[in-house]
This record gives structure tokens, C-alpha cells and sequence, in this order.
């Protein structure tokens, strides 16, 4: 899992939230901006420490973590 290299996890960070390492930037954050359409050129642009492998990070974290969470269907 080489997204691993670029995510942390620090209690003293965003109250232990996966961030990119280094920066004090959610992974949500990323995710969120990717899912509004935004390029990840208007990504980097917003947050000009981030790398576009760290978008890649973000990305991979994510589907790590779908496929590993259990899911209950709700009927309303």
C-alpha cells in the first residue's frame, strides 16, 4: 500500500484524521474537492504543498478503505 507513504495518522494532527503527511490537509479535504469536479490542477493550485501524488494518495486511501469497511444496506 504505497499511499501509505504519504498519509498519517497523529492524535496531534486534525484529531488523529488520515492528513497528508507533512501538512495539516484532510484527506476529506481532497476527496471532498475531487468529488465538487474540481481538476487537480485547481487542487494543487489551492494547496501548493500538495503534490499530485498526494491526490493519488488521497484517491487509493479511500478505495483501501471501501473495500475494507463493512456496509449494511438501510431500507428506509
Amino acid at each position: 500500500m504505497s499511499f501509505l507513504n504519504r498519509i498519517e495518522f497523529d492524535p496531534n494532527v486534525c484529531n488523529g484524521k488520515p492528513v497528508i503527511k507533512g501538512t495539516r490537509i484532510p484527506v476529506t479535504v481532497i476527496l471532498d474537492q475531487i468529488a465538487e469536479g474540481y481538476p487537480w490542477q485547481a487542487i494543487l493550485s489551492g494547496y501548493p504543498e500538495l503534490k499530485r501524488e498526494d491526490i493519488q494518495a488521497a484517491i487509493e486511501y479511500a478505495r483501501a478503505f471501501i473495500e475494507h469497511a463493512e456496509l449494511k444496506a438501510v431500507n428506509a
